[in-house]
């Protein structure tokens, strides 16, 4: 039986579930957390000017959160490949914010894109382990 693992993320905090399957329920494996993501946009910016791109054209610099959610989805990215490279799981299901969705999709390697059985538009992060397995019963069997 392939194990399927669930990451429930957004651009500050991160769970990732583990199923065994049919019946078997969710097991949380980890947690990640970002806190960056969550700063006033005035916390997170320097004193420096923006960035100059080639032949002295002014190249518009990234918002600082939209920076830090970037960072926050190229952990995750890593966390999946080190799952994927030690062939933890066979099946991903991802449900993030649509914005957080592209980011991350972003910086997943074509192998673990390749896992990617079902993607959900959804902010689930804050929903407990019983209420996440009824909002996925249409794609896994828990």
């Amino acid at each position: 039986m392939s194990i399927t693992w669930v990451m429930v993320a957004n651009a500050s905090h991160a769970k990732l579930f583990s199923n065994e399957g049919p019946n078997k329920g969710l097991q949380l494996i980890k947690e990640l957390s970002h806190p960056e993501s969550r700063e006033k946009a005035s916390e997170l910016v320097s004193d420096r000017i923006g960035n100059f791109a080639g032949s002295g054209s002014y190249a518009q610099p990234t918002p600082p959160k939209v920076h830090e959610a970037e960072r926050f989805a190229a952990e995750i990215a890593q966390e999946l490949e080190h799952g994927r490279l030690q062939n933890t799981y066979g099946r991903l299901i991802l449900v993030t914010s649509a914005h957080f969705m592209g980011l991350l999709n972003d910086r997943l390697s074509q192998p673990v894109r390749d896992k990617i059985s079902d993607s959900i538009n959804k902010d689930y992060t804050s929903l407990q382990v019983k209420e996440l397995a009824g909002h996925l019963e249409n794609y896994i069997r828990l």
